[in-house]
C-alpha cells in the first residue's frame, strides 16, 4: 500500500495544493520552488458579512398553533408565511488567513519538481535538485512548521494576504522585527466595518546567509537551511491586538529553545508531533492488493483510472488523512479545514443535515476517536444557542439544532421559504449519533450526551402534543431536507426523518432515564405514526397520506431509519427493508451532488445492496470529482471545493465490508464488485471488539478481538450464527 500521493510539478490552482493540518491550524502547500506558497488557515476565522449583525433565531412561537391549526386543516402553504420576513442570511463565511512566501531566482536549466505528502507524517515535501521544503502542522504544538534546506543564493520571504476574493477594504498592517538569524514577521488584518480581524506570526530562523529588511518582508542570501513557524490568531472583542501579538512571539521562541540548530529543532518539532498523528492514522488500513506499478503512479495519473483498485486504496487512505486532519477544535466543514478563496460556497460552514453527518460517518468504525471528540466540541460550545432556537422558535424547552453553522453561533437563522430550514427539528438527533455510536464501541456513557439527550427529549414532549382521530402524535410543521411532497408544500406534516428522529431521541434518553421518565419517553416514542408505503411499495418520505413523494432529489432523508440508524434493516424489519430498497432505487440524483451518491451508497450497503454500492463507487470515481490533492469537489468536472466525496468515501467502504451494532457483527454484507479481495484492519464495532478481515472470490477470515464480554449475532456470506466473545480472547472466523 502506498500511504501518501505525489505529483511531478507544482499545483497550478490552489485547489491542487496538498494539505495538512491538525484540526486547528490548516496547510495548502503548492510546492512551486520558485515561489513557495504555503496558504495558513484557522478553524476560527469567519468573517462578518453583509447581512444584518443580529443573528438571534426567529420569535416565532407565539404564531405556532395557529401554524399547526392551518396545517392540520388542509392549508398546504401555510408554513410559507411562517416567518419573521427576514431575507436569507447565510452564516458567516470561512475564508483564509494568508499565505507565507519563499520566493527565489529562476534556476537555469530547470531541475524537476516533485511533491508528495506522507499520510503518516502528515508531512508535504518538495525537492527540486538540491533544495528540499517539508510542511507539517503540529498536533502536539499547535504550529505551522516549514523546513527548507539549500534554499538558494538569494530568498525573500514575507506573509502576503492577497489571495483571491480577499475583500478590497480588509485593512491590513506588517511587522518586521529582525534581529541576527531570527525575524517575526507579522501580519494584522481587520475586517471591513468592523475591529474585528486576525493576526498571523511566523518566526522565521535562518542557519548561515545574510539577512535584510525589504519594504514588506526578509531577504536572506547564502542562507543553509530556514524555518518557518507560523501561527494565526482571531482577534476576540475587546483583546488587546499588540499584548496577544506579543504573547503568541515569545511562545514561537520558546518553540525554537534550545537552540542546538535547525536540524535538531525540525527533527524535534517533527517527532512529537508523529507520536500523536502517526498512532492515529494507522489504526485503520485496506489493503486491495493492487498492482504494485499504479499504486506507484501519481494521484492526477491514478484519477484518470477510476476501475484502477490502487486508486481506490489512495482514496481511502487520502479520506482518513484529510479527515483526521482537520479535526480537532471542530469537526470537518464543507471544505474540511481549507480554503484558497474568500469566496467560499455556502459559506464553508457546518452542513448539519446531510453533509458533516456523511462526512464524519467513518469516525466510530474507522477508529478516529479525534474525530468524535471535534464533533463533541462543537455541540458543546453551541448547546446554550440550541435552547434558544426551542424556545423561540417552538416555545419549547430542550434543544433544537440548526441546519447551518459557522462553528460559533449555533442559532437558527439561515432559512427562506424555499428551504424552511427553521421548521427542522432532527438536527439535534443526527449529531448525537456519532456519539452514541462512540458509547457503544467504548463501553462507557458520557454524561454530557445523557444530559443532551435528556434536553431533547424535554423538547419533544413540549412539542409533540398535536394528536389524530386514532390517538397517534402527529409531527406538525415537519420538514424533510431539502425537499417537497407532490401536493403539498416544503412545510408539511409527518416527514418520515422527523418520526424516525423523534422516536430514536426519546428511547435514547428512555434507556439513560429514571423509571418513571423513561415510561413516560417511551409511551410517547410509542405513540409516533408508524412508516408508510406508498403505492409504488417505496418507504413514503412523508408518513401523511395525500403528500406525495418527489424522487429526483439529491437527499435521501427519509431513508434516515436505515442510516445512521439501525431501525430498518433486512434482519428484523425485512419488509420495511424491502420498502426501503425500492426508495433507493427510485430515488434519482437531482444534480449530481458527491454526498447524494456517496449517502446513496451508505443505504445500500445497510440493506445489503452491492450493486447498490457498487454504484455509487462507480458514479463517484468517474465523475471527475477528485482533484490532484485528493480533496474533493462537490459537482463533477471538479466544481465547487468539497470535502464530501473526500471524507465520506472511506465510510461507505468500511459499511459494504464490515457493519455493526451493539448486538450484531456483519461481515461483507454488500462488497463492490470491483474489490473481489483484500484485508481491511483494525475496525471498531459498537460492541467493544476490533476486526481485521481479508476476503478472496467465495472465503473470508476474520478475527475479532474483543474488549470486553459480548453476545452478539453473526452474520456473513456462510449464514447467521451466534457469537460469544470473551474479553482479550481472539475469535478467528471463516468461510
Amino acid at each position: 500500500m502506498i500511504h501518501g500521493t505525489w505529483e511531478p510539478a507544482p499545483a497550478a490552482r490552489w485547489e491542487d495544493a496538498f494539505l495538512t493540518g491538525n484540526g486547528r491550524h490548516g496547510a495548502l502547500v503548492l510546492g512551486d520552488p520558485e515561489d513557495d506558497r504555503v496558504i495558513v488557515t484557522h478553524h476560527t476565522l469567519v468573517r462578518p458579512n453583509n447581512t444584518p449583525a443580529d443573528t438571534a433565531p426567529p420569535r416565532l412561537a407565539a404564531a405556532l398553533p395557529a401554524l399547526q391549526d392551518a396545517l392540520l386543516a388542509g392549508d398546504a402553504t401555510a408554513a410559507e408565511r411562517f416567518t419573521d420576513d427576514r431575507p436569507l442570511r447565510w452564516v458567516r463565511p470561512f475564508h483564509p488567513a494568508f499565505q507565507t512566501r519563499v520566493r527565489r531566482a529562476p534556476a537555469t536549466p530547470a531541475p524537476p519538481v516533485r511533491r508528495s505528502v506522507d499520510f503518516t507524517t502528515g508531512v508535504v515535501t518538495g525537492v527540486c535538485g538540491e533544495r528540499r521544503s517539508e510542511v507539517f502542522v503540529s498536533r502536539a504544538d499547535d504550529v505551522l512548521v516549514q523546513y527548507v534546506s539549500e534554499p538558494g543564493p538569494v530568498v525573500e520571504v514575507d506573509l502576503d494576504h492577497r489571495l483571491p476574493g480577499v475583500p478590497a477594504a480588509l485593512g491590513t498592517g506588517r511587522g518586521i522585527a529582525s534581529a541576527g538569524r531570527e525575524t517575526v514577521l507579522t501580519l494584522r488584518a481587520r475586517y471591513p466595518d468592523g475591529p474585528l480581524g486576525y493576526t498571523g506570526l511566523t518566526l522565521l530562523l535562518s542557519e548561515g546567509g545574510r539577512t535584510t529588511v525589504t519594504a514588506s518582508g526578509v531577504r536572506i542570501e547564502g542562507a543553509r537551511r530556514l524555518l518557518l513557524l507560523t501561527r494565526v490568531r482571531r482577534h476576540e472583542p475587546g483583546a488587546d491586538t499588540e499584548e496577544t501579538t506579543e504573547r503568541e512571539a515569545h511562545a514561537l521562541r520558546a518553540l525554537a529553545e534550545p537552540s542546538d540548530g535547525l536540524l535538531a529543532l525540525y527533527a524535534r518539532l517533527l517527532a512529537r508531533h508523529t507520536a500523536l498523528h502517526g498512532p492515529a492514522y494507522r489504526r485503520v488500513a485496506l489493503d486491495l492488493e493492487a498492482d504494485p506499478t499504479e499504486r506507484a503512479l501519481p494521484g492526477s495519473a491514478l484519477l484518470g483510472r477510476p476501475d484502477s483498485t490502487a486508486l481506490l486504496e489512495r482514496l481511502f487512505a487520502a479520506g482518513r488523512y484529510h479527515l483526521l486532519s482537520s479535526s480537532g477544535l471542530l469537526p470537518p466543514r464543507l471544505t474540511g479545514l481549507w480554503t484558497g478563496d474568500w469566496n467560499t460556497a455556502w459559506s464553508g460552514a457546518f452542513t448539519t443535515n446531510a453533509n458533516l453527518n456523511l462526512q464524519t460517518a467513518s469516525a466510530v468504525a474507522a477508529d478516529l476517536p479525534e474525530v468524535t471528540e471535534a464533533h463533541r466540541a462543537l455541540i458543546e460550545g453551541q448547546v446554550a444557542d440550541w435552547r434558544e432556537n426551542a424556545r423561540e422558535i417552538f416555545g419549547a424547552r430542550g434543544i433544537v439544532a440548526p441546519s447551518h453553522t459557522d462553528g460559533v453561533s449555533g442559532h437558527t437563522y439561515h432559512f427562506s421559504r424555499e428551504y424552511p430550514l427553521h421548521l427542522w427539528t432532527a438536527g439535534a438527533d443526527w449529531l448525537l449519533v456519532p456519539l452514541l455510536a462512540h458509547e457503544e464501541a467504548s463501553g462507557r456513557r458520557d454524561p454530557r450526551v445523557t444530559a443532551f439527550l435528556s434536553e431533547l427529549a424535554t423538547f419533544y414532549e413540549d412539542f409533540l402534543t398535536r394528536t389524530g382521530p386514532d390517538g397517534r402524535i402527529v409531527i406538525v410543521p415537519s420538514y424533510s431536507p431539502e425537499n417537497r411532497p407532490r401536493r403539498g408544500s416544503w412545510g408539511a406534516i409527518d416527514a418520515t426523518m422527523d418520526i424516525a428522529a423523534a422516536r430514536h431521541a426519546l428511547r435514547a434518553a428512555a434507556d439513560r432515564a429514571p423509571a418513571p421518565d423513561a415510561t413516560r419517553l417511551r409511551a410517547l416514542a410509542d405513540r409516533l405514526p408508524p412508516y408508510r408505503v406508498n403505492d409504488d411499495g417505496a418507504l413514503a418520505e412523508w408518513a401523511r397520506p395525500g403528500l406525495g413523494d418527489r424522487y429526483d432529489h439529491r437527499h435521501l432523508s427519509h431513508l434516515y431509519p436505515v442510516w445512521p440508524l439501525d431501525e430498518i434493516n433486512p434482519y428484523d424489519t425485512p419488509a420495511l427493508a424491502l420498502a426501503a430498497r425500492r426508495a433507493l432505487e427510485l430515488r434519482g440524483s437531482e444534480n449530481d451532488s458527491a454526498h447524494g451518491h456517496l449517502h446513496h451508497g451508505l443505504v445500500a450497503a445497510r440493506l445489503g445492496d452491492a450493486v447498490g454500492t457498487e454504484d455509487a463507487l462507480a458514479r463517484v470515481l468517474t465523475g471527475d470529482y477528485f482533484h490532484d490533492s485528493l480533496m474533493s469537489a462537490h459537482y463533477p468536472a471538479r466544481d465547487v471545493y468539497n470535502a464530501d466525496a473526500a471524507h465520506t468515501l472511506p465510510a461507505l467502504l468500511i459499511e459494504a465490508l464490515v457493519q455493526s451494532t451493539p448486538d450484531r457483527l456483519v461481515l461483507l454484507p454488500a462488497p463492490p464488485a470491483r474489490c473481489p479481495r483484500g484485508r481491511l484492519t483494525g475496525i471498531r464495532t459498537r460492541f467493544g471488539a476490533r476486526v481485521d478481515l481479508e476476503w478472496s472470490p467465495g472465503e473470508y477470515e476474520a478475527v475479532v478481538r474483543p474488549d470486553r464480554d459480548a453476545e452478539v449475532e453473526l452474520r456473513s456470506p456462510a449464514g447467521a450464527a451466534r457469537l460469544v466473545l470473551r474479553a482479550g480472547e481472539e475469535r478467528v472466523l471463516s468461510s
